[in-house]
């Protein structure tokens, strides 16, 4: 496997990742993850050097990330590093943050998420996570080891893109929808 250069962490990453939007599924029923096929598909993407596994808070139902929990056992957590995403259009108030943030640590069955990404961004939802002060909370729990980066999925015009990405100086990553 061949890997990357990743900005200026000290972390090489292959590739390719392991996305979990679209996992087998039972009855053609997203909701129900074919368990076994997915995580002998993920299990065997992470032994042949892939390390770099993305979820979020919706996909599958809601059930990806429990998913994740349960196949990263027997050691396979520590040869990756995990990416989920705060579902920006759930958040109502700050107290949301943390919500969230522990419903998922318990849900992946993990202590700390290595890219935490704020989900869907755009023109309706900046506003709301800028004005509860997401990057305050987001700073606190970077201290307190429950996420290392933030980052944010983008969905809008560029415009909005650059005043998101102006916002902040310590983003890490972004992934862009097009």
């Amino acid at each position: 496997m061949q890997y990357r250069t990743f900005g200026r962490l000290d972390w090489k990453p292959s590739p390719l990742g392991f996305g979990t939007m679209r996992l087998p599924v039972i009855d053609n029923d997203p909701g129900k993850i074919d368990e076994l096929e997915a995580t002998r598909m993920l299990r065997y993407a992470i032994d042949h050097g892939v390390n770099y596994v993305d979820t979020a808070y919706s996909y599958h139902h809601g059930n990806s990330e429990a998913f994740l929990g349960r196949a990263l056992q027997d050691g396979y957590r520590q040869r990756v590093r995990l990416a989920t995403k705060l579902p920006s259009w759930l958040i109502k108030a700050s107290k949301d943050f943390d919500r969230y943030l522990n419903e998922q640590l318990e849900r992946l069955q993990t202590e700390t998420i290595d890219f935490y990404l704020l989900h869907n961004l755009n023109e309706g939802s900046w506003p709301k996570m800028r004005d509860l002060n997401v990057f305050d909370w987001a700073e606190k729990t970077m201290t307190d080891g429950r996420i290392y980066y933030l980052g944010f999925s983008f969905h809008d015009r560029y415009e909005v893109f650059q005043e998101i990405v102006d916002a902040y100086d310590r983003w890490t990553l972004c992934q862009i929808q097009n």
